[in-house]
């Protein structure tokens, strides 16, 4: 359910800023009669894109393990994307070019950052340190925020490893490349190793 609506939001985060990028470009063109045709002939797909756009990132949100580091990011970027409603809805209404750049430039803005927040997630591995190699420490610096302490909790769209069929190489190899929703774990060769052992002998199967 997870990749599925975050595929969905997505989706309708492209089209939404599509309809505001149109509407802008209208706009700062002094083609107001084709704006206000455009608006009326897109309004119900409007209200419909707005209305998953939010409905899909409340979900997304609550399903979000934060407490990292970047978590600034985030929320930065949901102060934009509500900001940027209000803004443009007063600046197509009374045609306000420079209050609709500054929402099309807002919600171009949380996006980028969504993109960043979520890379900087998965730190590539060889520019974090972790001290310990120890299976069970890298596991819960690693993945009990998602997986739980008994790889049962499926947060944000986690599998639940403790039924898994996978061995010990192909966890590794999920760990330290990721897989769909799931991001590249910041640990090195010997770190990953360490955590498919633990999950492995003291997660799968209990």
């Amino acid at each position: 359910m997870y990749k599925g609506i975050l595929h969905t939001h997505y989706l309708v985060v492209t089209l939404f800023l599509l309809i505001y990028a149109i509407k802008t470009v209208l706009l700062l063109s002094n083609k107001n009669d084709l704006l206000t045709t455009f608006s009326k002939k897109t309004k119900l797909f409007e209200i419909i894109v707005s209305f998953l756009f939010l409905g899909t990132g409340i979900y997304l949100t609550t399903q979000l393990p934060l407490g990292g580091k970047f978590d600034y990011l985030f929320w930065i970027k949901l102060m934009m994307v509500f900001g940027s409603i209000p803004i443009a809805v007063i600046g197509f209404r009374k045609h306000n070019k420079l209050l609709a750049a500054i929402s099309l430039l807002l919600i171009t803005g949380a996006f980028g950052l969504a993109e960043v927040y979520h890379k900087r997630k998965a730190i590539p591995k060889d520019t974090i340190e972790i001290a310990s190699n120890d299976g069970k420490t890298l596991y819960e610096n690693n993945c009990k925020l998602c997986h739980g302490s008994d790889g049962k909790l499926g947060m944000a769209g986690a599998k639940d490893i403790s039924v898994t069929v996978l061995d010990v190489e192909a966890i590794k190899t999920i760990i330290m490349h990721g897989k769909n929703a799931m991001p590249a774990a910041a640990v090195n060769d010997v770190q990953a190793n360490a955590i498919a052992e633990y999950v492995n002998t003291n997660i799968k199967g209990h």
